[in-house]
């Protein structure tokens, strides 16, 4: 486990009990404590630094019309994981970067694994990650605060609690929870359209 803000934290980055051990991935507790001491030698800075990374990559995935975008993020998370000791002695650079670079490569997985493409289009992960990365916070800021806090609402927690969660957005908004499955959905398709006009923009 690691402390990170008061919580304790499993080898899958969540609250410990929020999720069943019945179905442990590769991912080792010895291998989550070997990314925390290569994100920083300071626990607690480590912590922020994984939250910080995987609520990104939640992010991107969520931006490219993904419907399982927490999973692709832990499997990210996974791989990286499983050669950190390697990363760890010869990787130079920011860590989040070569998150982002696994990713492309798990979300192309993702594609040829999937019955039908998910909604909207994919867009392709950009060269430059920078600017992408500006493109996505860019759009998400240029939603009304109702809708930014839908968007990335209906996507936090795990399991049963995100249903929970999902269900108190709905009651607050007064309306159920397909039409905010639809709204969401919607709003995807937005931030998606939003994010090709900018990149196309700092190719042309």
């Amino acid at each position: 486990m690691v402390e990170s803000n008061s919580q304790r934290y499993d080898v899958q980055g969540s609250p410990s009990g929020q999720r069943s051990r019945k179905k442990d991935l590769a991912l080792t507790q010895a291998a989550f404590d070997g990314l925390l001491a290569w994100f920083d030698s300071n626990r607690e800075q480590a912590g922020k630094k994984y939250e910080d990374i995987r609520r990104r990559l939640i992010k991107i995935f969520t931006s490219r019309g993904c419907l399982v975008a927490e999973e692709l993020a832990d499997e990210t998370i996974n791989r990286v994981a499983g050669k950190v000791h390697e990363l760890a002695a010869n990787y130079t650079g920011d860590p989040a970067l070569y998150f982002y670079g696994v990713a492309k490569r798990v979300f192309q997985e993702y594609l040829k694994k999937s019955a039908t493409p998910p909604p909207p289009p994919p867009v392709e992960l950009h060269e430059n990650i920078e600017h992408e990365h500006f493109c996505l916070d860019k759009c998400i800021e240029r939603l009304s605060a109702q809708n930014r806090d839908i968007v990335l609402g209906y996507y936090k927690e795990e399991r049963q609690a995100k249903i929970d969660y999902r269900k108190i957005i709905a009651e607050k908004l007064g309306i159920t929870t397909s039409a905010l499955r639809i709204r969401a959905h919607r709003i995807r398709l937005t931030l998606h359209e939003c994010i090709v006009r900018c990149l196309n923009e700092a190719e042309n």
